[in-house]
């Protein structure tokens, strides 16, 4: 099982990854089999519950689509991502809440500064996933992300969490 501590710099590799926009090797901290959630807040305050049935922020039931989204990226075909942001991720409260079927379950609250056309945006929340150990090393089998400040004033995009 993988200590407090492996967790805790997976998870700042991951996010070092990001920000060094090294995308490669950021969707290798994921398995093919991964599902990548952030569902939107409700008219009732609430999280949405069922990507299938309601809106999500972001959903890919897969890896493709963050490779898909990473394609995209690095051959400038996103508008949204065209300059790319420079963004610094900070990473905080990381707990292990228990091994579970499919591998460990991880919490952990992140805050991002996104920086782009002369102005810096924030964007912070809370991360559930579950890591899995493959050849000796952490990866992610399901990612669950809460976006706490959904009033966006442009977009939001995997590398913003």
């Amino acid at each position: 099982m993988l200590t407090l501590e492996q967790v805790r710099q997976f998870l700042y590799y991951e996010a070092r990854l990001l920000d060094d926009r090294q995308w490669d090797e950021w969707l290798n901290c994921y398995s093919p089999k991964v599902v990548f959630w952030m569902p939107a807040w409700g008219d009732d305050d609430k999280l949405t519950r069922d990507p299938q049935k309601e809106i999500s922020l972001i959903y890919y039931p897969n890896r493709d689509g963050l490779e898909d989204r990473v394609y995209r990226i690095k051959t400038e075909r996103s508008g949204a991502s065209t300059p790319e942001p420079r963004t610094t991720h900070m990473i905080s409260n990381v707990e292990l809440l228990g091994e579970i079927e499919q591998g460990i379950d991880v919490r952990y609250n992140w805050v991002t500064y996104n920086h782009r056309y002369q102005h810096t945006d924030l964007f912070f929340g809370a991360t559930r996933c579950t890591l899995i150990e493959i050849d000796g090393k952490p990866q992610i089998i399901r990612k669950t992300v809460r976006l706490n400040n959904d009033y966006i004033r442009q977009v939001i995009d995997v590398y913003h969490i």
